[in-house]
């Protein structure tokens, strides 16, 4: 069965898995913010980076005036079986610094490699694990405390456990030179942004020689965790407080009160630094001082470095005990919608070269689907083809110059030029036949525009239908090729439709309806309205006038022939081929296409493979932090 300890290596492998996949929060709660954390604030010149490196045992910090921490260190402290220490980088992670002189410069490098060589700060954190054999099992340990042997332990036991610590910019008040005048809130509100989060731990790190009541690091724990659930005080610099004072008062909760007592600190020194005293040497000179110290030795053993880490380590099995039901709430809950965002994406596309035709055809069908579901009213957009018919189409047959043709004076101008030298007998047939055949031919117009209309309708909506088609959405390549077949499918069928009303017009002109005269001349002589005979003048203006009139009046039979004619043949030719074989051609050619070719059009989109990518890993990574999760005995 698996141990505590497992269960906190598995928080910090997550939260190192969360770093690299930028799981940082966002919208909801995220993985990152449901696991327990412990946050070092603290302001300048606090003793903020030494009590780091006397917790991990190692000097590996940068040092310098000013701001010296500029972005968050995700530190993750390892403890290993065997072997010797080193660290690692998530930026360099096949690389392992034996050499913690090099980690400084690491650190150092890493922050200038996203600030530049300025003063300004950023918020992407640096990730640093450190791996140490040193030290008892955590789990061990705890089995002894559990059985009150704590005594029988040394303190170095105790010293490295399995620990996730962020160091935070130190808080400021001011700034200085180099730094822009916002760099004080900027600083609290990156600050701010771990703190704040309900699973944070927060490090208060506060010096002794200063009054606790001007302490940043307590004023902010304050405002972030008014009940102090989440608050551990630190308090550094005990050795360099003015003789004759000490800082029993706030260790001991009387200046100022906290859920969880403080705890001492005695740092290396300038001078200890500038020697290069290792910290083993600097952990006995602590222990030294407690021990031997009249205001704080009945304290000693609740004092130190190795004490502080010990405390952070059980209060956070306690943590991790106490957030587990919700964690795993939220693991449940996120493999779910990563799963279903995975299923919207698509798995990928296999090598195979029938694979590949069997998915390209697969795509086409989806696509035909919705582009059917457009035209018969499914989807919206198909209506549009009948507002063409409905309204475009009389609207330009209304249009049509039929008063300036049939006018008197161009009536005249006809039938003069079609007699000829020699007058009509009965009636100017030939003048009739120019001036219908004139009339017809203003249909072409309307006839051309329905077809051009339609024909855009269908390419809009051969547009949406491949923006609606989900499965597409992976396949640029695809989503073009079928755009371009589509649409060269889409001019054949204009064509057609061209050639077709146009027939249409040109047959009305070749052969005329003779009932229609011969009705018109029936009805004129039961009315007593009997034609001009043929010694009448062919000029007269009612002459001519009757003429436009009877003209006018076949034109107005043919134009609502055509109102009727005309969209069938349009629907005959696009709509219905539209719907019948839009891709017929597209099918032909791929079933010729070799498996490179098939597999060039099903090149998916780089960000959407990055993002299938993406979801995976984090997938697999919340996947795991289950699996792991639910083989551990917390209960």
């Amino acid at each position: 069965m698996a141990t505590m300890e497992s269960l906190i290596g598995l928080v910090n492998r997550i939260q190192r898995a969360c770093t690299v996949l930028g799981d940082h929060g966002g919208e909801g709660m995220s993985l990152w913010e449901a696991l327990p954390s412990v946050a070092v604030v603290g302001g300048q010149s606090s003793g903020k980076s030494s009590v780091l490196e006397s917790v991990v045992g190692r000097d590996f910090l940068p040092r310098g005036s000013g701001i010296v921490t500029r972005r968050p260190l995700v530190l993750q402290l390892h403890k290993t079986e065997g072997g010797t220490d080193y660290a690692e980088f998530l930026h360099a992670p096949r690389k392992k610094f034996a050499d913690f002189a090099a980690v400084r410069k690491e650190i150092a490098d890493e922050t200038d490699r996203i600030t530049g060589q300025t003063k300004q700060i950023s918020n992407i954190p640096i990730q640093l694990s450190i791996y140490s054999p040193n030290g008892l099992s955590l789990a061990f340990a705890f089995l002894l405390l559990a059985s009150r042997l704590f005594p029988l332990l040394d303190e170095n036991d105790f010293f490295f456990v399995n620990l996730t610590l962020i160091d935070l910019p130190g808080l400021t008040k001011v700034a200085v030179d180099g730094q822009p005048e916002s760099i004080v809130q900027d600083i609290e509100m990156m600050v701010r942004s771990y703190v704040e989060k309900p699973n944070c731990i927060i490090l208060a790190i506060s010096p002794a020689n200063q009054d606790i009541a001007t302490s940043d690091a307590i004023k902010l724990a304050r405002e972030v965790d008014a009940t102090g659930e989440r608050t551990f005080g630190v308090l550094t610099k005990l050795d360099l407080m003015d003789k004759g004072t000490n800082a029993l008062d706030v260790i001991e909760g009387r200046s100022y009160r906290l859920v969880y007592p403080w705890v001492g600190i005695v740092n290396r020194s300038q001078a200890d630094i500038n020697k290069n005293v290792d910290m083993i040497a600097a952990r006995q000179k602590e222990r030294e001082y407690f021990e031997s110290s009249p205001e704080y030795g009945h304290l000693s053993h609740k004092m130190g470095a190795e004490y502080l880490a010990k405390l952070l380590s059980q209060h956070l099995e306690k943590v991790i005990r106490q957030r587990i039901p919700s964690i795993i709430a939220l693991i449940n809950k996120t493999i779910d919608e990563l799963n279903a965002e995975l299923d919207r994406i698509g798995t990928p596309v296999g090598v195979d070269g029938g694979a590949q035709l069997y998915t390209i055809l697969e795509m086409c069908r989806a696509f035909d689907r919705i582009f059917k579901e457009h035209l018969d009213g499914g989807r919206p957009g198909g209506d549009k083809i009948y507002s063409v018919f409905n309204h475009q189409l009389p609207a330009a047959l209304k249009k049509l110059p039929f008063d300036r043709h049939l006018s008197q004076s161009n009536v005249k101008k006809v039938i003069s030029e079609a007699d000829g030298y020699q007058p009509h007998l009965i009636a100017p047939e030939q003048g009739y036949r120019r001036l219908i055949e004139g009339s017809l031919g203003y249909f072409k117009g309307p006839a051309d525009a329905s077809v051009d209309a339609v024909h855009f309708v269908l390419k809009e909506l051969v547009r949406k239908s491949i923006a609606e088609t989900e499965e597409l959405k992976r396949f640029p390549s695809l989503q073009s090729d079928i755009a371009a077949a589509a649409n060269d499918a889409l001019e054949r069928f204009r064509d057609e439709s061209r050639r077709t009303v146009s027939r249409l017009v040109e047959m009305e002109s070749s052969y005329l309806t003779v009932e229609f005269f011969r009705k018109l001349n029936t009805e004129r002589e039961k009315g007593n309205n009997p034609s001009p005979g043929p010694n009448a003048d062919r000029y007269t203006d009612n002459h001519l006038r009757r003429i436009g009139t009877n003209v006018s009046a076949y034109v107005n039979m043919v134009c609502d022939t055509m109102k009727n004619t005309l969209p069938k043949a349009v629907v005959h030719c696009q709509v219905r081929e539209a719907k019948r074989s839009l891709l017929n051609q597209f099918y032909a050619q791929i079933g010729r296409k070799e498996k490179e070719q098939l597999g060039k059009m099903l090149n998916e989109d780089p960000w959407l493979m990055a993002k299938r990518e993406s979801i995976a890993k984090r997938l697999k990574l919340y996947k795991a932090a289950r699996d792991e999760i639910d083989s551990v005995a917390w209960k």
